[in-house]
């Protein structure tokens, strides 16, 4: 039997930007996920529509479809254009771990700027567009001097992405500061201690009474706590 001829999948980076035909282009794909990063960033990824996104560009839907063929394929140009954020210019220094965590950092730090990023990875996965693939070989690169298999390394690069995403996820709204509420870290430790002061919980009185009273919950904090966590278990998976 013969073999069965296989096609490869199609995105929205294996076709040119624009067909042959046609007037000359006005707008890049560029300029097109540059409108819907700050669409998404002001209004959240529920707002990003082919008719929204005309609109903020003052031209007519149907002249997207020349440069996107689908609202998914904008989403996968907007998910990439934030991975193209990460800076990658810096060669390995030797040093795995090091270089590793600085790049979980500037990932963090990306998804704390794009909290709709989330919502879409969890909706379509994470997209593996030219610099979300960079991004990759870059953190593979890192690794290099690193113990562990290839399948322990993509393990773990998957880890460092998924860990990023869990801690942006709890960062505060750049906006103005709320009201402190039972959601606020000072107060839920307020409301742990008084439960463990009853008695019920005597496991949980003493591990608070050991470690002392939580830490400040800062930016620098929270990037400390961070990469405390990713040097703890990063190693522990490349053994």
């Amino acid at each position: 039997m013969a073999e069965r001829e296989t096609t490869p999948p199609t995105t929205v980076w294996s076709r040119p930007e624009r067909g042959a035909r046609g007037p000359a282009p006005e707008r890049s794909r560029y300029e097109i996920t540059a409108a819907a990063l700050a669409l998404a960033d002001a209004e959240g990824l529920a707002a990003v529509s082919m008719r929204a996104l005309a609109q903020r560009l003052g031209t007519g839907p149907a002249s997207l479809y020349r440069y996107v063929g689908s609202r998914d394929e904008l989403l996968d140009l907007m998910a990439d254009a934030v991975a193209g954020e990460l800076d990658l210019s810096a060669a390995p220094s030797g040093d795995w771990l090091g270089d590793l965590v600085g790049l979980a950092l500037q990932s963090k730090a990306a998804h704390a700027r794009h909290p709709w990023l989330a919502e879409l990875n969890d909706r379509r996965g994470e997209v593996l567009g030219p610099h979300a693939i960079d991004y990759l070989d870059h953190a593979l690169a890192v690794l290099v001097p690193a113990p562990g298999t290839s399948r322990q390394k993509l393990e773990a690069i998957g880890l460092l992405g998924g860990l990023a995403t869990l801690f942006a996820r709890r960062e505060p709204p750049a906006s103005a500061e709320a009201p402190a509420s039972a959601g606020d870290p000072p107060a839920q430790a307020a409301h742990l201690a008084a439960v463990a002061a009853e008695g019920r919980h005597p496991h949980l009185l003493a591990a608070l009474m050991t470690a002392g009273p939580p830490p400040a919950a800062g930016p620098a904090e929270r990037d400390a706590l961070f990469e405390r966590l990713l040097r703890r278990l990063l190693p522990a998976m490349l053994s």
